[in-house]
C-alpha cells in the first residue's frame, strides 16, 4: 500500500491537524498486558535512525508501524508491544524527532520524524534539558516516548517565542513552556 506524505505543516490549519489527530487510530498498546519478553534486537539512533540487528531500516512504513508499538516504562525502558509479547528496544535519546514546528491559533502544532503531529500543551508538555549553552528540548509524545527537537525545529520555536515577545518561552493551548533548562 502507498504512503502518500501530509502535506507540510504550515499548509494545514488547526482544524485539519485536530481532524487528523482524531482519524490517527493507534494500537491500544496499554491496554495490552504480555507476559513474554525478549530483546528486538533494535535500536533508534540519537539522530532518529531506527537500526535492527546492526542495519538500518530504510522503509519509513516500517519505521511508523513499529513507532506505533513503542512504549516506555517508569525506569525509563523502551518496549515495542504486541498483545503477546513485547521486545526491549535501546534509545540514544528520544524515540522520536521533532521535525517541524508552526503556530497554529492558540497551539503549537509539531510534525515528528514519523510524519506522527502532535499539539503542545497539557497532555504534550515541552521539557528543556542540558544546560543553558547547551540546552536540548524534548517534546511528550505518548506512551512515556519523547521527541527531541531537532536543531532547525528549536530555532522555529526560538523564533515563534521572540516574535511573540514572551523571551524564552512559548505557550501552547494555555501552558507555558521554557525553551532553556532551570
Amino acid at each position: 500500500m502507498p504512503y502518500d506524505p501530509p502535506p507540510h505543516l504550515a499548509q494545514l490549519s488547526l482544524a485539519d491537524i485536530a481532524a487528523q489527530l482524531e482519524t490517527r487510530k493507534l494500537p491500544p498498546v496499554t491496554e495490552w498486558n504480555p507476559q513474554s519478553s525478549s530483546d528486538s534486537l533494535m535500536r533508534i539512533a540519537a539522530d532518529g535512525t531506527w537500526f535492527h540487528d546492526g542495519s538500518p531500516i530504510t522503509r519509513p512504513a516500517m519505521v511508523r508501524a513499529f513507532a506505533s508499538l513503542l512504549i516506555r516504562d517508569d525506569a525509563g525502558q523502551h518496549w515495542l508491544v504486541t498483545p503477546f509479547e513485547k521486545q526491549s528496544i535501546e534509545v540514544e535519546d528520544a524515540a522520536f524527532i521533532a521535525t517541524d514546528v508552526d503556530r497554529k491559533g492558540d497551539a503549537l502544532a509539531f510534525r515528528l520524524n514519523t510524519d506522527d503531529l502532535v499539539l503542545a500543551g497539557p497532555e504534550h508538555r515541552l521539557v528543556a534539558r542540558g544546560d543553558v549553552d547547551m540546552p536540548a528540548l524534548y517534546l511528550q509524545v505518548r506512551h512515556g516516548c519523547e521527541a527531541r527537537l531537532n536543531r532547525s525545529t528549536w530555532q522555529q520555536l526560538a523564533e515563534i517565542a521572540l516574535a511573540e515577545g514572551e523571551g524564552w518561552s512559548v505557550t501552547s493551548q494555555g501552558e507555558t513552556f521554557t525553551l532553556v533548562p532551570a
